[in-house]
């Protein structure tokens, strides 16, 4: 983005800063007081801040010290400018978090290196704490069944290539952890991974959420509850992997943008004049037969050759039902973890009634089921069959009344309720194969409402 704030109340040097910046390709605001950069600061995003020391209403490391209170997502590099530079203020401006200290008169040339080494800075901090965000959550494939087996081959094999990925599999079955696993296994593996779920984003904004937008581009009084420049999905990967999920929920017209994108490593974010290049290897992930909505002409051809360099194929939980111990091994201890209890786990006969079940909402279901008999059972070490949800047991045996077997294992209406609900909006998403619009249609709700009410019956819509 490269966003710079110049606060100095001398307006000469403002205007002349600002002016020699521009041309350098910076996108530059101005502000004269401390109290105005700080308000500018809390409504938009800026990577370096050419701050004065002597200010008006405020003195500007008090300032700085402010500045390196906000969150650290949001904190840009600062670099103290001044006409009385002396040593103890260098020396203190370093302490408080400054970036480095810049004498008065300003030399052209070492304010610009000085710049745009802030920039690489602020560029390296970013992925730093994107990086140590996702080593908590990085790839790990589960399963020794033979298609488990295969696709870690296939994963060791294709991950140190640049060639682009299509993973396709039913809604739950892990084609995000398949695509963090690319990722941890490739050259690009020191690099952030940005994942983009692009059925879960109105179509208005899914194309400012991919390419990002610049001042100008948001309508006078909408920064006032963010910021007014925002970096998209492509230019905050970077260098690294961009996961598309749900690829096939994307319109023509933003599928149109993503292959010049692809073509030309290159695109312009709304509002912007000048294109930003970047190096991003792309990943993306579907639930749909993207060959049949080519020719039902909902999705564009060319860009579907363009994705599918390397296809993967990621099993439903149904057809590996041998994986099942390990994973619910895996997710009891996840939770196990989070809520105090790392020792619980799961007797062989409430196993074997996990694996009779068919599980539409595949791996995902699994987890969230695991993490809800715990919840549930909180003074419980052992998960038996009869701590099991009444879900598992739908489609087998039926008592001498034909009522569903297992219904005293409910203990309040409202957890019958919730539980009937989940069950049937499970079906209609595996009727209409993991697509949320679809099953949205078919319950006679508005997609977000569905996604509200997935949400709280704990059917997550991130895979």
């Amino acid at each position: 983005m490269n966003h710079v704030l110049i606060v100095d109340d001398e307006a000469e040097i403002r205007e002349s800063l600002e002016s020699i910046l521009r041309e350098e390709g910076y996108v530059v605001t101005t502000a004269a007081t401390a109290g105005e950069a700080l308000t500018l600061l809390r409504d938009a995003a800026y990577d370096v801040v050419l701050l004065d020391i002597w200010l008006p209403d405020r003195d500007g490391l008090d300032a700085l010290s402010e500045i390196r209170t906000f969150d650290s997502a949001n904190v840009p590099e600062v670099v103290i400018i001044s006409g009385h530079g002396t040593i103890e203020a260098a020396v203190r401006a370093t302490k408080l978090g400054a970036y480095d200290f810049l004498e008065k008169p300003l030399s052209l040339d070492r304010t610009l290196i000085v710049l745009k080494n802030a920039m690489n800075a602020r560029r390296m901090r970013e992925d730093n704490q994107e990086f140590a965000r996702q080593l908590s959550v990085k790839g790990k494939v589960t399963g020794q069944s033979v298609p488990m087996k295969a696709l870690r081959q296939q994963i060791k094999l294709m991950a140190p290539t640049n060639g682009r990925v299509l993973i396709f599999g039913e809604s739950g079955t892990g084609k995000e952890l398949i695509g963090r696993a690319m990722h941890a296994e490739s050259l690009r593996k020191d690099r952030v991974f940005v994942e983009l779920n692009c059925a879960a984003i109105p179509e208005d904004y899914i194309e400012s959420e991919l390419f990002g937008y610049r001042h100008g581009a948001v309508p006078a009084g909408a920064g006032s509850s963010g910021p007014i420049e925002k970096k998209g999905t492509f230019e905050r990967a970077d260098g690294g992997t961009l996961f598309l999920d749900e690829v096939g929920d994307m319109s023509l017209k933003t599928q149109a943008k993503v292959l010049r994108a692809l073509d030309e490593q290159r695109f312009y974010p709304v509002g912007a004049s000048h294109p930003v290049h970047v190096d991003v290897r792309v990943i993306a992930a579907t639930n749909k037969d993207l060959e049949e909505e080519i020719a039902r002409g909902n999705f564009r051809e060319d860009l579907f050759y363009r994705l599918n360099v390397i296809p993967f194929f990621v099993p439903p939980l149904r057809d590996r039902k041998e994986d099942i111990p390990l994973l619910v091994k895996e997710f009891l201890h996840e939770f196990g973890q989070q809520y105090g209890r790392p020792h619980v786990e799961m007797t062989e006969d409430a196993l074997a009634a996990l694996r009779q079940y068919h599980w539409p909402g595949n791996v995902r279901e699994l987890r969230n089921l695991v993490e809800r008999v715990l919840i549930l059972n909180p003074k419980t070490q052992r998960i038996e069959r009869k701590h099991l949800p009444m879900l598992v047991f739908r489609e087998p045996a039926r008592d001498g009344n034909n009522k569903p077997a297992r219904a005293e294992e409910f203990t309040s209406l409202l957890q019958a309720r919730e539980a009937y609900e989940r069950d049937y909006i499970l079906k209609k998403l595996d009727e209409c194969h993991g697509n949320v619009s679809r099953a949205a249609e078919s319950l006679g709700l508005e997609r977000s409402h569905l996604y509200r009410k997935m949400k709280a019956l704990g059917v997550s819509v991130k895979e």
